[in-house]
Formats: structure tokens, C-alpha cells, sequence
């Protein structure tokens, strides 16, 4: 760690991702298939085809939340009592104006400069949750492509505690440079590196890349059991974790409401999560990374800090949205004995 570092590590996390508004809605299945879209996962789209999703959902009630799976997580980190710093790129428009305002008034320092030079939008999601609280979202990245190298602000990052960067941004060239540019030069100040895989297609499209990142850059690596298994080629669950365990020193890989395996130091041990009656998922990964990071950066053990990454996330999956509205400090006691 550098002296710059260590006298000075006043924010918990760098979050770094595609700045998207989320724009929520409540779906029957046969809207999904209507749509012919990937159920569960995301699909990436222009924007006219975007918009004849929200054409369809013009008589169903809407919500517009700022999104993006690391800004969601950040939010968490805020919401546990911790401090983080956001860089996406948003378009000088309405949608990231708004953006702007939701992310500071839930209490991240947000600051990257908004884009003037290109006609693409403030990029936004439409996330479509079904019944059986399974949801798909549909995504126009917009400007959020433009993210770059030059937008990474290495003076706050020296600040940080750790730097967490999401999968999603592999999927233009641009921020995957953003993206490795993060992970060097927190190698270089001393700040650890976080990394999610954020969703299966990803972890098959750049399989290689994903590899290659974990092997040299990443300190804390967060997944799901599908994601898992795509990275290994691997079905057995307990077999991925073993082969995580040789590469990483420490993984969380989440199971659903079973919990999670914790990868530590070449141990391996499951942290449970809590019953709860689930009615939309979206946000619960995001939530438990958060809960997660802020333990680690805040004198919880590892496995307190999955236990903390779970409550958020169970709070999560019972209210419609990525989020929950507050601080969650207060809930601590359950995680931490008194």
C-alpha cells in the first residue's frame, strides 16, 4: 500500500460501471415471451427496439431508479453506513440529470463529467420482472459506451479502499479499457480489486479476458453459481469453488437463497442467507456485493460481511426495484454481536 494510501483511505470503494437509469416494470410471462427475450438475463438492444418494449408498456405503471449493477452496489455500501465513489459516464440530457441527483442523494460522490460531444443518450434498462420474481432486462447502453480511460479519476482512487468493477463493462471497447486502466493502477497505489462477473453470456463471450483478469489483477471475486460453472466449463458446484480456490484468495459465489460459498484462503465454507419470500430478484447480487465490500472495509470478518451481503439482500428481493430506500446501519446488530 502507498503512503498516499494509507494516510488518506477516507472512501470505502471505487465503483466503476455503465451508468444506466432503470426503468422497472411488473410483467406477466407472456409479455417476456412475447418479446422473444433471454428470461433471467439481459439482452442487450438499440433503441428502437428498446423502444417498442416500453411502447408495449405504456398502460403499465413505471419507475425510474439510477441503476447499473456497480452503482447499485455502491448505493448498498452508502446504505450500510460506508462511503463510495461512482465513475459512469451520463449523457447532458434529462435521464442523466436525474441520474446525477439520485446518485448523490443517495449519498455517493458522483462526479464524472456528463457527455456534451455525442448524440447517444443517457444509456437505461428496462428491467421486466415476473411473478415468480425472475427478472430480464432489456439494455440500451447509450453513451455509457464512451466511458474511458481518461475518466478514471486516479486521485480519488488513491483514496479508496478498494476499486469494484463490473462485468458488464466488457462489453464495449472503451470500458473494458476504463476497466483495466482501474485494475493497474489500484495494483499500483495499493487499493485491492474487486471484480463481478455480472452475468453468464459475458463469462462466455470473454472467457479469456475474464481469466486472464482474475489471474492478475483481482483481489475479491464475485459470482453466482451459473456464472461459476461457465468460468470452470464445471457443473459440480463444489468442484468450481475448489477450482476458485487455486486461483483467487478470496471469491464469493452466490447460490440463491441458499446463500453462498466463500472462497478464503484456499478454505471453503458456506455462509447461509435468510428465508424470505422473494418477489423481485433484480439488485439482490448488486446488494450483497455491497453488504459484502463494506464489511470487508470496515473490520468484518469475511464471513460477517457475507452474512451482512445476504440481509441486504434478502430486504431486496421482497420490494420491487435494485434498492432499498435509507440507511440499513441500524440492522447491523444482527450480523455483529453485541
Amino acid at each position: 500500500m502507498t503512503e498516499n494510501n494509507k494516510d488518506s483511505g477516507s472512501v470505502d470503494v471505487f465503483g466503476v460501471g455503465n451508468a444506466l437509469v432503470d426503468i422497472l416494470a411488473l410483467v406477466e410471462d407472456d409479455f417476456v415471451i412475447k418479446h422473444g427475450l433471454n428470461r433471467g438475463g439481459m439482452t442487450l438492444m438499440d433503441s428502437e427496439s428498446q423502444g417498442g418494449i416500453l411502447h408495449d408498456l405504456e398502460h403499465t405503471s413505471l419507475q425510474l431508479r439510477s441503476g447499473g449493477s456497480a452503482a447499485n452496489t455502491m448505493i448498498a455500501v452508502a446504505q450500510s453506513g460506508g462511503k463510495a465513489y461512482y465513475s459512469g459516464k451520463v449523457a447532458k440530457d434529462t435521464n442523466g440529470e436525474f441520474y446525477r441527483q439520485d446518485l448523490l442523494e443517495a449519498g455517493i460522490d458522483f462526479n464524472v463529467h456528463p457527455a456534451t460531444e455525442f448524440n447517444a443518450p443517457t444509456g437505461t434498462c428496462v428491467v421486466l420482472t415476473t411473478p415468480d420474481a425472475e427478472r430480464t432486462m432489456c439494455t440500451n447502453l447509450g453513451v455509457s459506451t464512451t466511458l474511458s480511460a481518461t475518466d478514471i479519476n486516479v486521485d480519488r482512487l488513491a483514496h479508496c479502499k478498494y476499486s469494484y468493477i463490473e462485468g458488464y463493462l466488457w462489453d464495449a471497447p472503451n470500458p473494458r479499457k476504463a476497466s483495466i486502466e482501474t485494475m493497474e493502477q489500484s495494483k499500483r497505489l495499493g487499493v485491492k480489486v474487486a471484480f463481478t462477473f455480472s452475468d453468464c453470456f459475458l463469462v462466455d463471450r470473454f472467457a479469456d479476458d475474464f481469466h486472464k483478469v482474475v489471474s492478475e489483477y483481482c483481489d475479491v471475486i464475485f459470482c453466482n453459481s451459473d456464472e461459476v460453472r461457465s468460468f470452470f466449463q464445471e457443473e459440480s458446484f463444489e468442484e468450481c469453488a475448489r477450482k476458485m480456490s487455486e486461483i483467487t484468495d478470496l471469491a464469493f459465489i452466490t447460490n440463491g437463497a441458499k446463500g453462498c460459498m466463500v472462497v478464503e484462503n484456499k478454505q471453503i465454507f458456506e455462509v447461509p442467507g435468510y428465508p424470505v419470500h422473494a418477489i423481485d430478484s433484480v439488485g439482490a447480487g448488486d446488494a450483497f456485493a455491497g453488504g459484502v465490500l463494506f464489511g470487508l472495509t470496515n473490520g468484518l470478518s469475511v464471513a460477517q460481511a457475507a452474512r451482512w451481503g445476504h440481509l441486504l439482500a434478502s430486504r431486496v428481493v421482497q420490494i420491487h426495484g435494485p434498492r432499498l430506500d435509507g440507511s440499513q446501519a441500524h440492522l447491523l446488530s444482527q450480523v455483529i454481536p453485541g
